[in-house]
């Protein structure tokens, strides 16, 4: 399919929610509904000398525009790609002097490509960049402040040889970059390292049981089935993870993109039950649900604190000694406990005590299963390091497992030809053959193992980040 063949969905009125986009036809789960290229795109501020500022894969050594030595690329091909959109951001961040934050940097790209176009509809787009929301009227005090900032530094930056806009309209596209601003991840997709603005994507509206995942892969964005939708349904996304209960959802929802959400599981607090759910034989009094709740707060709270300094192995003690709490009163998808569960299995295997790791991520992912869509992206990413950190451990034939579960629905989430499908299909692979060995002769498989493990460091996982997983939409939180 190609990309700009929007043939697939139209825009129609979505009952409560304003435009919506609906299928015209019927889809499977792993169908690619439509391919949308960013309008504009900026890498984010932390990461301009180490990410591709036209295809956003990170690099090791990247080429610097040698005229405002700002702008990375990979090669020669991505610098020459770049060049159209990178022109007058060129010459604007000479004559400026500094560099500009992302939004700035985003605002401007948009404009240059708005002057260069006109405002109209650009082929392969459903609607302008002028027509989508930017819910400027809904700004808080602190949001109206950050604009003013924006705003004010803005017009220092543009020049005064391009096309001079009105203050309304400008205010009009910061308000679109803060509520429909996309998150670019990184080749593998582990990494958040832009923003940009796709305006047929800014069409699909939220479900918190949505329809649809949206994947960034290979310079483009795939909105892709979750399932069955039949010709005429609406089409929709999560903005937000689902883990949570549906009064924080909404609370979120309404917080940063301005509505309330009147989707099944928010009406009918869906999952609610599970989310909160404690211990059956005995069960536990109010009083101490209460009490080990604000505990779980609290030492969550010190976690943060002590993940921001690096201090892994207290991260570890203060979970370890929480779940001790935990354990009499919740049950085994509360929201606590599974926040508990994901910060230790991964910490552990970042210091790579893969036993101990591997016994709560199985558990972590048992949690997860009863609440998350079984074609959900944030769960295939979790079963796949929980299968990760059991192959580590020894744990062949669990790990083998997970591995090929998180293999199908990372093939529905993100499609065959993705980085991170790619290199789960190559586990895959390896895993079945360690297995296969298992099977065979289980003592000469370990004693291979182990000559393996002696002959080459075992691969370490990524430091644990205090950043949460890149999500679909950026937002200033």
């Amino acid at each position: 399919m190609t990309i700009g063949g929007m043939e697939n969905v139209e825009v129609f009125t979505s009952e409560g929610k304003g435009r919506g986009l609906k299928a015209t036809k019927e889809f499977w789960a792993a169908d690619v509904i439509f391919a949308e290229r960013a309008y504009s795109a900026v890498v984010f501020d932390s990461l301009i000398n180490f990410v591709c500022h036209t295809c956003f894969k990170r690099q090791e050594k990247l080429h610097r525009c040698g005229q405002c030595k700002f702008a990375h690329y990979c090669d020669r091909t991505c610098q020459k790609d770049a060049w159209l959109n990178h022109k007058n951001e060129c010459s604007a961040i000479k004559r400026y002097g500094k560099i500009p934050n992302e939004n700035i940097r985003l605002a401007a790209r948009i404009m240059w490509r708005v002057e260069r176009e006109g405002t109209g509809l650009t082929e392969g787009c459903l609607v302008a960049v002028d027509d989508l929301q930017n819910h400027v009227e809904h700004f808080g005090e602190e949001e109206q402040k950050e604009l003013r900032v924006d705003m004010d530094t803005f017009l220092q930056y543009w020049p005064p040889q391009s096309q001079q806009f009105s203050m309304q309209y400008i205010s009009h596209i910061f308000g679109v970059i803060n509520c429909n601003g996309f998150t670019l991840s990184d080749q593998r997709g582990l990494q958040a390292v832009g923003v940009g603005i796709f305006p047929n994507l800014a069409l699909v509206n939220h479900d918190c049981w949505p329809n649809c995942t949206v994947i960034f892969n290979n310079g483009k964005i795939e909105l892709r089935a979750l399932g069955k939708i039949s010709e005429g349904e609406e089409l929709t996304v999560s903005y937000i993870d689902f883990l949570n209960v549906s009064e924080e959802r909404k609370k979120q929802l309404k917080k940063q993109y301005y509505f309330d959400c009147t989707c099944e599981h928010c009406q009918k607090g869906l999952k609610d039950n599970l989310f909160l759910g404690v211990k059956e034989d005995p069960k536990p009094s109010q009083e101490v649900v209460k009490e080990v709740t604000q505990f779980s707060k609290d030492t969550l709270e010190k976690i943060d604190k002590a993940r921001s300094e690096g201090l892994y192995h207290e991260v570890v003690k203060l979970c370890r000694e929480c779940l001790q709490k935990q354990e009499p009163v919740f049950s085994d998808t509360n929201l606590y406990m599974l926040r508990l569960l994901s910060i230790v299995s991964e910490v552990l295997s970042y210091l790579q005590a893969f036993e101990e790791a591997s016994h709560y991520a199985r558990r972590m992912v048992d949690g997860y299963m009863k609440l998350y869509h079984h074609n959900n992206a944030q769960l295939g990413m979790a079963v796949m390091r929980a299968g990760l950190t059991n192959w580590h451990a020894g744990n062949i034939e669990v790990g083998h497992g997970m591995i090929c579960k998180a293999y199908a629905i990372l093939l529905v989430t993100h499609g065959p030809s993705h980085p991170i499908t790619k290199d789960l299909e190559a586990m895959r692979v390896q895993t079945e053959m360690e297995l296969r060995m298992f099977r065979q002769n289980e003592f000469m498989y370990h004693k291979m193992r182990e000559a393996a493990l002696n002959n080459q460091p075992m691969q370490v996982m990524a430091e644990p980040s205090n950043e949460p997983a890149p999500a679909l939409f950026h937002k200033k939180q």
